[in-house]
């Protein structure tokens, strides 16, 4: 199975999560919930897309290091990521 066989996957399973509203998106929201681990809602992954800017990536690498919950940078762009859970925009998704 190739990376990108793999993404297209992950993207789908992303969508029906978001589909059961399991899904929180953009980078302010999840540093949120990433701190309120104790109400037992912590993010399980991170995820982010290739075009991130710069800043946004280092905010959410630190904060999951920093809390010790997994990240994973897809090489899709942030429309598509956006589009995998039916936001418009959405450069960072858990």
């Amino acid at each position: 199975m190739q990376s990108s066989d793999r993404e297209e996957r992950l993207l789908r399973y992303l969508g029906l999560a978001a589909r059961a509203r399991r899904v929180i998106a953009g980078s302010a929201l999840i540093c949120t919930a990433l701190q309120r681990r104790a109400s037992g809602k912590t993010p399980l992954v991170v995820l982010s897309a290739a075009d991130a800017s710069e800043n946004t990536k280092k905010r959410i690498c630190d904060r999951t290091a920093y809390y010790g919950v997994p990240h994973l940078a897809l090489s899709v762009d942030a429309a598509m990521l956006a589009n995998a859970i039916g936001k418009r925009d959405g450069a960072v998704a858990a």
